[in-house]
């Protein structure tokens, strides 16, 4: 067993899979110190910034979960590209479990399909995110050594690897999309199946051709997930009536997830994985505030849950279409502008706080400043999402 889990972690079997699909290193490409340890890299690399202490004067010793090594630079590694196909096929998978696709999706749903189905995706990917990223900086894996693996990302770099978030986000919603809608739309179960299996393979493929993670963060990520959504699916009828709990439950919404993302790992260098981890729960709190706001105010005439299951999917004319992109177009625009405004406001007031300088911008990083305003700023984009978007499209007269 030692043996095969060391196989699997091997970085030779990720450059072999990206060779067969026509992935290659520049043949210039020397040895680069891509694939060392995070660790190792910041401490190696001469000039890394330090990150100011807590109280912006320079301590000794930083403050609670504030990384003081930046992460040096990515190097942008070359490459040869001699299959087309799989590097477009790739890298569009990849996008699929990217943020950008998540924050188009699920509102998307919400607005669109099914509040009920984006309330579900959107708690469950909340929970399997914050899992995956948290072990991620306790395990504190490395990614795959660069060479002899073609790195293709840059920004996820600083972050470790195991296990897969790309792959748990993508099976996650992949599968909870399915089992939620089983009985509720008319469908063969087979073609959905089929779907879910080949969205979450082309994921989980797409960040070994991306040279992000082994073999065995892949699949370390997809078994976390399948347990995660077998122990909790016993608990998901009980999620869809968390809206109409008490006056109290938006309380424990906010504070447990701050709790939280304040209490991160801490890691040895300054990486987006804490920010990327509030951002993810500040709009999970957020979304979930929504429809208990809903609930509470009878925003909503009647609870998505208690429709009856709809025999047949709505085929897709025209006339929906053109109405689904334009309530999803000014459901954005009011999302960008919130976020702005919330951010912008935060910001400010933190600054003031910790007697920051606006402009700089490394502030940003430290603990005491990072959490609250991207907290603030996401929850306030969730409540936006499920609560003021919704009464835009009814003022606006959209259905």
């Amino acid at each position: 067993m030692a043996e095969l889990l060391r196989s699997l972690q091997d970085s030779q079997l990720v450059a072999r899979f990206q060779r067969r699909c026509g992935l290659f290193p520049a043949p210039d490409e020397g040895p680069r110190e891509n694939g060392a340890d995070p660790r190792e890299r910041a401490a190696r690399v001469p000039g890394v910034e330090h990150l100011p202490a807590a109280n912006g004067k320079g301590g000794e010793a930083p403050a609670n979960g504030l990384r003081r090594a930046a992460a040096p630079e990515a190097y942008v590694q070359k490459y040869v590209v001699k299959n087309y196909f799989y590097y477009y096929l790739f890298q569009f998978s990849a996008a699929l479990g990217q943020e950008v696709f998540y924050i188009t999706f699920l509102p998307f749903t919400h607005w669109n399909i099914d509040p009920y189905l984006s309330r579900r995706l959107i708690i469950i990917w909340v929970l399997v995110m914050y899992i995956g990223q948290v072990a991620k900086d306790i395990l504190k894996w490395p990614r795959p050594s660069s060479p002899p693996v073609v790195k293709l990302e840059k920004r996820l770099i600083a972050e470790y690897g195991m296990p897969s978030t790309h792959a748990m986000a993508a099976t996650a919603i992949a599968f909870t999309l399915l089992i939620s809608t089983m009985d509720r739309y008319q469908y063969p179960f087979v073609l959905g199946l089929v779907m879910a299996v080949v969205f979450s393979t082309l994921v989980c493929l797409s960040r070994l051709y991306t040279g992000m993670h082994t073999v065995l963060d892949v699949l370390g990520g997809v078994l976390i997930t399948a347990l995660l959504i077998v122990l909790t699916y016993p608990a998901w009828t009980f999620i869809d009536c968390l809206d109409s709990a008490s006056p109290l439950f938006p309380v424990c919404v906010i504070v447990v997830p701050f709790f939280l993302c304040y209490n991160y790992p801490v890691s040895d260098y300054y990486s987006p994985t804490r920010a990327d981890t509030t951002t993810i729960l500040a709009a999970g709190a957020g979304v979930t505030i929504g429809f208990w706001i809903n609930h509470f105010f009878q925003l909503v005439s009647k609870p998505a849950e208690s429709l009856p299951v709809i025999q047949n999917i709505p085929p897709l004319t025209t006339y929906v279409l053109v109405l689904g992109l334009t309530k999803f177009a000014v459901g954005i625009v009011l999302i960008l502008l919130v976020r702005q405004l919330v951010q912008n406001l935060s910001l400010q007031v933190l600054y003031s706080c910790f007697k920051v300088v606006t402009r700089n911008k490394e502030a940003r990083r430290r603990l005491e400043i990072e959490v609250p305003y991207k907290f603030v700023t996401y929850t306030s984009v969730g409540i936006c999402a499920t609560t003021f978007v919704p009464m835009l499209h009814r003022f606006l007269g959209l259905p």
